[in-house]
C-alpha cells in the first residue's frame, strides 16, 4: 500500500512539473524574443496531454471501481 501511494505521488509530481516547466519555458521565450517557437509549442502540447492523461486516467479508474463496488453491493443485497 505504501509503495502505491509513493507511485501516485511521483505521478502527480511529474504531471505538475511538466505543466510548470512548459509554462516557464513559454514565459521565458515571450520575454526574451517576443515569440514562441514551434518546437516549444509541441512540447507544451505534449506535456499538457500527458499531465491531463495522468489526472484523467486516475479519475476514470476511480469511477469504474466505485461502479463495480456499487453493483457488487446491489447483488449481495438481493
Amino acid at each position: 500500500m505504501e509503495n502505491q501511494k509513493g507511485f501516485k505521488i511521483s505521478q502527480y509530481a511529474c504531471a505538475v512539473l511538466l505543466i510548470v516547466s512548459s509554462i516557464a519555458l513559454v514565459t521565458y521565450q515571450v520575454v526574451e524574443i517576443s515569440d514562441v517557437a514551434t518546437g516549444l509549442l509541441y512540447y507544451v502540447a505534449q506535456s499538457f496531454l500527458l499531465a491531463g492523461s495522468i489526472f484523467g486516467l486516475d479519475q476514470y479508474i476511480r469511477i469504474i471501481k466505485n461502479m463495480s463496488h456499487k453493483s457488487n453491493y446491489e447483488r449481495e443485497s438481493q
